[in-house]
């Protein structure tokens, strides 16, 4: 974590040197700043400062956050799979389980989750599930943020980002913070079984589209991105114009795009 705030700050260095050599020329201005007198903080002070700053967070992550997952949850569910594949995946289950004896199947239907199936029982069970993992992923990418994600893959595959981690990249223009929950809702929806649902780390160590190489990028390209919408109206306002709200939007996230991808086709040359 201290590394990458190293780079944070180094690169916000860089960019406000550019900026200022590049964009924002001018004359120099003092920086002037009244400063209060310093007194040894008391222990009321502490507390009440400590209380407002919590209640702040509680109330941020209970309202903001929570609206925002709530809401892109509702994109990742929405509008759902058309009813000629639903048929479709139903079909396939019919197939499957014909297959099968119907000892077979009783066996399956009369187990729980502490008894020990005989291998083709076993067998049967694995199939089931991965057509309900293979339709649970096929509704999540026909989903509305599933199809914004796809669409964007074309290009962000270039930095190693697939069309779930565009998902919950999209959430951050709204939050940063809930970058994390929506990548770990996008991951989770592919599964059924509420018990296989692990840790997002476990899930994204068992993909096949992410790599240490993808983290770094992604970490990267989540440091410089755009600021989230609350930053960008302080940034409109402060200004007094929403072409530097807009500046600040599309100048991040081409330089951080840059920067992750760059990354990502330097570290996967070699093959790593």
């Amino acid at each position: 974590m201290f590394v990458f705030t190293l780079i944070a700050w180094a690169g916000a260095l860089l960019v406000a040197k550019l900026l200022r050599i590049t964009i924002i020329k001018g004359r120099t201005t003092p920086f002037v700043m009244e400063l209060p007198p310093y007194h040894i903080p008391t222990f009321k002070g502490l507390a009440i400062h400590t209380w407002e700053r919590t209640w702040q967070y509680i109330k941020k992550a209970g309202t903001v956050i929570l609206a925002i997952s709530i809401i892109f949850w509702a994109m990742m569910t929405l509008p759902g799979l058309p009813e000629s594949k639903i048929d479709g995946f139903a079909q396939e289950r019919k197939d499957t389980l014909a297959a099968f004896p119907s000892s077979i199947l009783r066996e399956l239907q009369n187990a729980d989750k502490d008894t020990e199936l005989s291998a083709e029982a076993q067998n049967l069970k694995t199939r089931l599930n991965n057509i309900d993992a293979k339709e649970a992923r096929a509704s999540l990418k026909n989903s509305l943020a599933g199809r914004i994600g796809t669409t964007l893959e074309n290009t962000t595959r270039w930095a190693g980002f697939d069309w779930r981690t565009n998902i919950a990249l999209i959430g951050g223009f709204a939050a940063k913070k809930v970058v994390v929950s929506t990548l770990g809702t996008a991951y989770s929806l592919g599964k059924i079984d509420s018990e296989e649902r692990g840790s997002l780390s476990a899930a994204l160590s068992n993909s096949p589209n992410w790599s240490p190489l993808v983290a770094l990028s992604l970490i990267i390209f989540a440091i410089f991105y755009s600021p989230c919408l609350v930053a960008v109206v302080c940034i409109a306002r402060e200004s007094g114009s929403w072409k530097w709200g807009a500046f600040s939007m599309t100048f991040n996230t081409l330089l951080a795009f840059l920067l992750a991808t760059v990354i990502f086709q330097i570290g996967s040359s070699p093959g790593y």
